[in-house]
This record gives structure tokens, sequence and C-alpha cells, in this order.
């Protein structure tokens, strides 16, 4: 790899600042934002090959910072990596071009692995358990909020439920499997 301009994108400044750290080792040129309008900018005026994007960006969406990056520059390797992993935000963020998805806490390692995913792996194990009830309810919520274009209000309607207790549960983090 000759050029490793990479895009960090997380609204968490002290993750940021010991990722950014640890991509500095491993001879990346780091340019860390914590909005999606700064990463636009950033990918417009850098030469960005590789990204690094939070799921979740204060109240902004990951998978919009996905397609904006790639629109700008379709050849940047994204890896999404997020503390509220779901099985809708995994399929959508590779759907939009991410080129891996990761749930935090992650290894530096694997981040940077994530970038050379080019292709699945058939080697990938499968759970031995059904997801439990809880999980199956986050996955759901995760669902039906990305059919409504991540708007809470028209998502709790569509689940028959009171918008703040959907808020209330989508800050949750998702329990695992």
């Amino acid at each position: 790899m000759t050029n490793k301009n990479l895009l960090l994108l997380d609204d968490d400044e002290s993750f940021c600042e010991v990722l950014a750290r640890s991509l500095q080792r491993h001879d990346f040129n780091v340019h860390v934002t914590h909005s999606i309008a700064t990463a636009s900018e950033i990918t417009k005026h850098n030469n960005i090959n590789y990204a690094v994007v939070d799921l979740r960006i204060g109240q902004e969406s990951g998978l919009e910072a996905v397609s904006k990056i790639l629109s700008i520059c379709p050849t940047v390797k994204i890896v999404v990596l997020t503390g509220y992993a779901s099985i809708t935000t995994a399929i959508e963020a590779i759907k939009l071009g991410a080129i891996h998805y990761l749930t935090k806490p992650a290894d530096i390692n694997d981040i940077i692995d994530g970038f050379g995913k080019n292709k699945g792996d058939s080697e990938t194990e499968v759970a031995e358990n059904p997801m439990s009830i809880k999980r199956l309810e986050w996955e759901h919520l995760q669902k039906v909020l990305q059919e409504h274009d991540g708007n809470i209000s028209a998502a709790a309607r569509a689940l028959d439920m009171h918008r703040r207790t959907l808020q209330r549960k989508l800050q949750k983090k998702p329990v695992k499997h």
C-alpha cells in the first residue's frame, strides 16, 4: 500500500484519539472528524483511500456517511465500526458499499484486515443457537427504522408504539445473541 490516507469518522473524541494513534503506528495518514459534513469535505480535498466510519455519529447515521463518502470517491475502502450492531445495518452498510462491518471493541488488526475483505468468507462460523427474544426485538426495531429512513416517529407509528418508548429501546445497546 503506497498511499495510506485514512478518514476516521466517529463522534467519540477520546476513542478517535486512541484509534488514530494506533492507525498512525501502522503508517496510515489519519484525518479525524466528528461529523458527516466535515468527512465529505476531507474526502473532497484529500486523496482518501480508507475510511473507518462509526454507525452512529451523534444523531446522524454512518450509513449516510458511507453513501456520501463513496459518492465523492468511489474507490475508498470503508470499514463500518459500531457498538450498535444489527443484521439490518450490516446488510445495508455492505449494500451501500462498505467493504467490512465490525463491532466495537474491535482490534486494530481486525480493522486493518477489514480493508482487505474484497469478498465473503465461506469459512465464517454459523451460530449454534438461535437469537434471544430481546435480540430479535432489537433486530426488528432496526429493520423497521431502516424501512422508514431513520424517521423514529414514522417507525413508531408502524410499530404501534409510542415514539419515546421506541427512542428508549433504540438507545440501549443491543443484547448479545
